[in-house]
């Protein structure tokens, strides 16, 4: 028996790997975090087993329910697939879930998945790093109810590095993001906020620092929203990657035909 920790990726059904759509078809139990991974990404739970799949939402369950679910499962030798959403290496609270399987002897692997940064610079069509403008992503949050920043972890520290930052679980500290960032960044620097990237309902709003406070006013998103900030969201003048360049010889091309 192992609990298969799952990265469901960002929303759209087809965007959860091949690796991990298999685990949600083989495993009898499958548990998944309802309140952000639709129900249309498990709509294919159990279908490879012989067994009656149990389907367990849990959002409404705390830790301790949901290890208990698992130890369940473990008594009667069941794979378990513990679908998270978007990629569960950060944000997705499996340290403490792995922790106390761990302490009860319970197997457990991680499959990775698309992380809702990713699915939305594909909503944007276009690339976080860009030669001469930024060569970073810096993938933080700011706290609200969630736990709080570590010493040193600021929006400033991270804005003075010229990275692009993907800003998570903040729509709702928005005023403030803007206020540290504006003396950093400038009032001109983009800003772009993704809604839901690849849901159904998906919505970009675009804006700068100085605007984006007013564009998002009437938009009625309190959650579910990544906020992007950096100059690689809005130029196109940037140098050419010197992958491709002529004269850039590497292994695969010789210096004999550049």
């Amino acid at each position: 028996m192992t609990v298969h920790f799952i990265g469901a990726g960002p929303g759209a059904p087809d965007l959860i790997t091949v690796r991990g759509l298999r685990l949600v078809r083989t495993c009898p139990v499958v548990l998944y975090a309802g309140s952000l991974v639709p129900r249309e990404v498990i709509a294919q739970a159990g279908e490879d087993t012989p067994l009656t799949p149990r389907i367990i939402d849990t959002a409404p369950l705390d830790l301790d329910a949901i290890i208990g679910e698992i130890a369940a499962a473990r008594r009667q030798d069941l794979e378990v697939a513990r679908v998270h959403s978007g990629d569960s290496s950060f944000y997705g609270a499996i340290g403490e879930q792995m922790r106390r399987l761990r302490q009860l002897g319970i197997p457990y692997d991680v499959t990775p998945g698309v992380p809702a940064f990713a699915a939305a610079a594909a909503a944007l069509e276009q690339e976080l790093t860009l030669p001469g403008i930024a060569q970073s992503v810096v993938l933080t949050r700011t706290a609200v109810r969630a736990s709080a920043m570590p010493a040193g972890e600021s929006l400033a520290a991270f804005a003075a590095t010229g990275a692009t930052l993907a800003i998570h679980l903040s729509i709702n500290n928005l005023a403030r993001l803007v206020r540290e960032l504006t003396p950093i960044c400038g009032e001109d620097c983009p800003v772009v906020v993704v809604y839901r990237a690849s849901w159904p309902d998906q919505r970009i709003i675009r804006g700068t620092l100085a605007t984006i406070r007013a564009r998002m006013r009437g938009q009625g998103i309190t959650r579910g929203a990544l906020i992007l900030v950096g100059r690689a969201l809005a130029t196109d003048d940037f140098l050419d990657s010197r992958l491709y360049a002529p004269d850039h010889h590497h292994a695969l091309r010789p210096v004999d035909q550049c």
